[in-house]
Order: C-alpha cells, then sequence, then structure tokens
C-alpha cells in the first residue's frame, strides 16, 4: 500500500452540533462518544491501519491547523493542507489530489470525511482495500455506498445498476440528494439504493481528468501551480487559487456528472454522526434509552434523551422524554429530537440576535 494515500477532510464547522460544536473548535475535535479521543484522532488512527501514517494527509481550515497537530502528534506539517477559506469538497479534493499526485503520480487516493463512525474496522478495510485494488487497473472514480437499514431522510442515495462488472463493484445509474420519508422507503424496497457515505477512492491521475472535464476552470487554477505543490510556494499559490475557486461540492461537480462512476455496496458499521439523533441512536443508553455524555448526572422518569454536558457537572433530567440537552460554559440548549432540524436556523436567529459569541 505505499502508493495508497488518504486525504481527510477536516474543514467544517458542524454547526448541526451546536452549541458543543463551534466555529472555534468544531465537532471532528470533540470526544462526541465519550471514549477518550476526539472524531478526528480516530479516523487518523483507523486508516493508519490500512496505509503507512506518512501517506495520510488531512485537509482543513487554516484556523484548526494547530488543533489538529495536538490532535495527531504524528502527523508532519507537510500532511497538513490548510485551506485558507471555505470553498465546499470541490477545491479541498482538487487541492489534496494534485498535491499528492505531485509527489506520487502514481498514486491512489482515498478521501474520507473526519468525523465518521465506523464500528467494524475489519470489514471497513477490507472494503477500502477491495476499492483500491479497483482504481489501481481500471480509470474510474468509486464510491462507497451503505447498505440501508432503514427509509433514512437524513442521507443522500445512490443507485446501482444490478449487475457489478467485478466482485462487489457496480456502475451508478443515479445520485438522489435526501428524499422525503416516502421516497426513502421506496429506495429501501427497491434493493438497489445504497446511503451516501462521502467517502470515495481513485487515482491521482483519473480525479484529475474528471476536473479537467467537468470542472475545468477549476483545473486550470491548480494546472498553473504544479511547480509550487511541495515547495516554499504553495501557500501562496493555494491562496489565490482558493480566491477564484467556485463554491462547489465534489458530488454535484464532478461524481454527478461523470460517466465512469461506481458503487461498492459497503456493510460495517457506518453512521456520519451528522446529527444530535445520530449520535443518541450509536451512543451506549441505560435502560430507558437516555445516552448520557456526562459523569455526573442523574436522570428521573426520563426516557429517550440525549444529555450532553460538562463531565464534572452535576446536572439533574427529570420527567423529559424525546429531548436534546446540550450545555456548554455559556450556551444551555434544550429541544425536542424531532426538532433538532430547526439547530441551523437557531444558529442564524443567535448570529443575527447575539453576535459570533456564541458560534
Amino acid at each position: 500500500m505505499t502508493n495508497t494515500y488518504v486525504a481527510i477532510m477536516a474543514g467544517g464547522v458542524g454547526s448541526r452540533f451546536w452549541p458543543m460544536s463551534r466555529e472555534a473548535q468544531p465537532k471532528q475535535f470533540l470526544d462526541m462518544m465519550n471514549n477518550g479521543q476526539s472524531l478526528i484522532a480516530l479516523t487518523f488512527e483507523r486508516f493508519a491501519k490500512i496505509v503507512p501514517k506518512q501517506n495520510i494527509y488531512i485537509v482543513t481550515s487554516d484556523r484548526y491547523v494547530e488543533q489538529i497537530k495536538e490532535h495527531i502528534p504524528a502527523i508532519t506539517d507537510n500532511q497538513i493542507l490548510a485551506e485558507p477559506s471555505r470553498r465546499n469538497t470541490a477545491p479541498c479534493v482538487a487541492y489534496v489530489s494534485y498535491k499528492i499526485h505531485n509527489l506520487d503520480p502514481n498514486a491512489n487516493i482515498v478521501v474520507a470525511p473526519s468525523d465518521h463512525l465506523i464500528k467494524d474496522e475489519t470489514s471497513f478495510a477490507n472494503t477500502i482495500n477491495l476499492g483500491v485494488d479497483y482504481v489501481s487497473n481500471h480509470d474510474d472514480l468509486v464510491t462507497l455506498g451503505i447498505r440501508p437499514e432503514w427509509p433514512n431522510t437524513g442521507y443522500g442515495y445512490i443507485q446501482h445498476d444490478e449487475k457489478e462488472v467485478v466482485n462487489s463493484v457496480y456502475p451508478v445509474k443515479t445520485f438522489t440528494e435526501k428524499p422525503d420519508l416516502d421516497l426513502a422507503k421506496k429506495f429501501l424496497k427497491s434493493g438497489d439504493f445504497l446511503w451516501n457515505s462521502g467517502m470515495f477512492i481513485w487515482n491521482s491521475k483519473t480525479i484529475i481528468k474528471a476536473f479537467r472535464s467537468y470542472l475545468p476552470e477549476m483545473a486550470d487554477l491548480f494546472d498553473e501551480m504544479q511547480a509550487d505543490f511541495n515547495t516554499k510556494k504553495e501557500k501562496e499559490g493555494i491562496a489565490n487559487a482558493y480566491y477564484q475557486c467556485k463554491n462547489i461540492s465534489i458530488d454535484y461537480g464532478i461524481m454527478e456528472k461523470a460517466e465512469n462512476v461506481y458503487v461498492i455496496p459497503s456493510s460495517f458499521g457506518w453512521c456520519d454522526l451528522g446529527t444530535w439523533s445520530s449520535l443518541w441512536e450509536e451512543s451506549d443508553k441505560d435502560y430507558f434509552k437516555n445516552a448520557v455524555i456526562g459523569d455526573n448526572v442523574m436522570v428521573y422518569d426520563a426516557s429517550n434523551n440525549l444529555v450532553a454536558v460538562p463531565k464534572k457537572k452535576l446536572v439533574i433530567i427529570e420527567g423529559l422524554e424525546d429531548f436534546v440537552v446540550v450545555d456548554t460554559d455559556d450556551v444551555l440548549m434544550i429541544c425536542k429530537k424531532q426538532s433538532e432540524q430547526r439547530i441551523k436556523e437557531i444558529n442564524s436567529d443567535v448570529r443575527r440576535e447575539k453576535g459570533d459569541k456564541y458560534l
């Protein structure tokens, strides 16, 4: 696996996990599973079992570089790609793909978010190895699709052909954004739809070719600075490129347009931990299905709640059902789990009425 590399995307702010996730310390740096490790540290360790540590690169906001070093002491400066501004995932993928290609023109690259939960790491490693083996021999773009367990309306979906091209690799037919419940039920029943995991595998030559075909203006910016990668001129060149880059996701920009897109149906205990409810689903619970993150919480006549509070703070919960209770040093949020989709709206209201102090 010496020519296999991993690109971890870690520049998001995790606004749906407000008020615990803040712009100064987003969720990838938090111990969301209450196990003593941040999500970014868990992700790095997971991939370090598959590829050499020096082959793992992290793309993040320039404001998070020092936090990356704190959470992952084994990483070097050259493995941290600092984005000067947020431009969604397409520029992020372009940056790391061009940089790695400059080092190794035969590189195979695995792209993954920093905040996913993977329970079955053995199956995960086997799936990654399967994908890497495929892209080593095919000029194709591969994504990992998760076999759906219920009609989830919070995920995008990938539809694949019935016939595989090789063992467990299928051509992609369609991408669908988050569906309503009725459509999600139809997807689940059909048997040929998968949850979109947001994880990709490709050869560096293949993805660069795709950028030149489908996002040519963006490709031009990175092509122009080919000689600057892995030199002292890289930072200045990236600042110039990002200033001009379109704000677009890799899904919209390339994956939904390209014809050489394939998917591997996967089952390895995946969750993207995108909402408080998803964290509740994945957390250990008491007899009454309360998930508690905190060391000093007392619960009475309460059920199906997610409680996340400072470790030593005494918190008493009584009479609540299906609530999210999050307490930080300066913000207390109590809301119904079914209303958690309003958190982004609440976040915007707080910014408008209180400024950035609480964000």
